[in-house]
């Protein structure tokens, strides 16, 4: 992870922010799966919390010559009008080091009890006593609004920028640029 470039997306009056990084943020993901990568990792820079919302901008982490193949593949096609993009470049030498990853919330108590009904064969009663409605785990974190091109269905990929940490943890990331275990560069 030695290099890295932004992707910035231009304010458009028809189309708020969170919209057109979701659309970008797909195409990435079918690049990534295409390619089979599993060297490059994402951040959000700007990210905010508090709000929660993953801001405006996209950094992308890798090689020079993996970010270069992904650039050369024009996955971009439809999104150039609406963002601003940079060249891969050097990390700086003091950069600190985070893990973003995925984290899935059990938020829906019916649908676990769906689940529970079919895999294990269990009636709604026993299902309800099992799983109740106080089972349901909700987030603060900031997501992106997918639709997954395997079941057609809409879902929120919620992404958590881990702690600050002094060393890079190496690893490979997935599909979508995250990780479990393994840091990108944050500056």
């Amino acid at each position: 992870m030695d290099h890295y470039l932004d992707i910035e997306l231009r304010p458009d009056p028809e189309f708020p922010s969170y919209q057109l990084l979701a659309a970008l943020y797909s195409k990435l993901h079918r690049a990534l799966a295409a390619q089979d990568s599993t060297t490059i990792g994402v951040s959000f820079p700007d990210f905010d919390s508090k709000v929660p919302h993953l801001g405006a901008r996209l950094r992308l982490h890798g090689g020079l010559g993996v970010l270069s193949t992904l650039l050369a593949s024009d996955w971009l096609a439809g999104m150039r009008d609406h963002v601003v993009l940079t060249q891969p470049a050097s990390v700086p030498d003091n950069a600190k080091h985070r893990r973003v990853g995925r984290v899935q919330v059990k938020s829906s108590p019916e649908r676990m009890r769906r689940r529970l009904m079919r895999r294990q064969n269990v009636d709604e009663q026993v299902a309800r006593q099992r799983i109740p409605d106080e089972a349901a785990r909700l987030t603060h974190l900031p997501f992106i609004q997918l639709r997954s091109a395997s079941s057609g269905q809409t879902f929120r990929l919620f992404i958590e920028h881990g702690p600050i940490q002094p060393a890079a943890v190496a690893g490979d990331f997935n599909a979508y640029g995250l990780s479990q275990g393994a840091t990108i560069p944050w500056f």
